[in-house]
């Protein structure tokens, strides 16, 4: 990989930031481009997930006969820019207050915007005033066409994000900023993203975005279970240092069981159509999930292993990324369905 990386620029190199896994964090200045770089530091392999919430938003009021093209690449791009604000904005804070210290396990998985030398500090900040720009004009615009409740959307959805990690008293210190990530990436994002993209409330997709809320929630959780010990002697409360180890991994696979069951009550309940029973082409990957989830994490990482000291992270988000896209891909063939035979 890391060969791969260094003699790979441009477009391609962009291209691939989104996929696979974080990249060596010892390649940030000698082997980025600029742009390469930027994605890396933004941790573009995990802004996927807020692509994937406003796809499954946009889908669902397609289902209902209600989508707008103009809104819905507002949505997607909204979205994708508020998490990499979020992204930025906690590297930064972390930087800051210390946390981000060269044995922090941020420091060690892949490349940190300010302390690898790829961004300074007053660059980041210039980044971080263009993409808020940006999210404000598509805020502007929701308020204008959607009306307040389109504000208010976006505000809670800007407030918890700014409260994970960037307030006084960060909700992740406190135990509290897993669930944040299933209100943000659940219901905010899919349930507000269709009411923004229709002009509508539906109850239905509210209740559609909590298979997809709960996946994001475990990507969070393996990651907290994986710096838990870290995170413990720097007075950082995640939910897994609250709970414990055996505890935390066992609330993981109770969440990552949920999505599938949530997923088939929907179906039972007409809520969604039968399409969305494709999610189960993930089952294997679930089931990888759930035996790594069930096992204490190794002391050292396996021969070749790309982005540790992450481990339950890494299949948490590995199962996550491909239970998204057949979500998706079951949400688009019941939309194309209901437009064909309507009713």
């Amino acid at each position: 990989m890391q060969g791969a990386v260094g003699t790979r620029r441009g477009p391609r190199l962009w291209l691939r930031t989104f996929a696979g896994f974080y990249p060596p964090h010892a390649q940030a200045r000698e082997t980025l481009d600029p742009v390469a770089g930027f994605l890396y530091s933004a941790r573009s392999v995990i802004l996927v997930i807020s692509a994937q919430a406003a796809i499954i938003a946009g889908l669902l009021a397609a289902g209902d006969g209600a989508f707008e093209p103009v809104p819905f690449v507002l949505v997607f791009f909204g979205f994708v820019i508020a998490h990499a604000i979020s992204n930025l904005s906690n590297d930064y804070f972390g930087y800051r207050r210390g946390h981000d210290t060269p044995d922090s396990p941020r420091m060690r998985y892949t490349i940190h915007p300010i302390a690898s030398g790829v961004l300074r500090a007053s660059s980041l900040l210039t980044g971080l005033a263009i993409l808020a720009a940006a999210g404000t004009m598509i805020v502007a615009y929701f308020w204008a066409v959607r009306g307040p409740l389109a504000l208010g959307f976006a505000l809670a959805g800007l407030l918890l994000l700014y409260l994970y990690d960037a307030a006084p008293t960060p909700l992740k210190s406190i135990g509290l900023g897993e669930l944040a990530a299933f209100l943000v990436w659940g219901p905010l994002m899919v349930g507000g993203g269709y009411f923004v993209i229709s002009g509508r409330l539906s109850g239905a997709a509210f209740l559609a975005s909590v298979p997809y809320g709960l996946g994001v929630m475990s990507i969070l959780v393996g990651k907290h279970i994986d710096q838990a010990e870290f995170d413990r002697t720097h007075s950082q409360r995640t939910l897994p240092v609250v709970l414990g180890d055996s505890r935390a991994r066992r609330l993981n696979r109770a969440v990552i069981a949920a999505m599938y069951a949530v997923v088939a009550v929907l179906i039972a309940a007409r809520l969604i159509t039968p399409f969305a029973a494709l999610v189960a082409v993930a089952l294997p990957r679930a089931g990888r999930a759930l035996a790594v989830t069930s096992r204490p994490k190794p002391e050292a990482a396996p021969a070749g292993y790309v982005g540790w000291p992450l481990w339950y992270h890494r299949v948490a988000l590995a199962h996550n990324r491909l239970f998204g896209w057949l979500y998706i891909a079951g949400l688009a063939l019941g939309a194309v369905v209901r437009a064909v035979r309507p009713g």
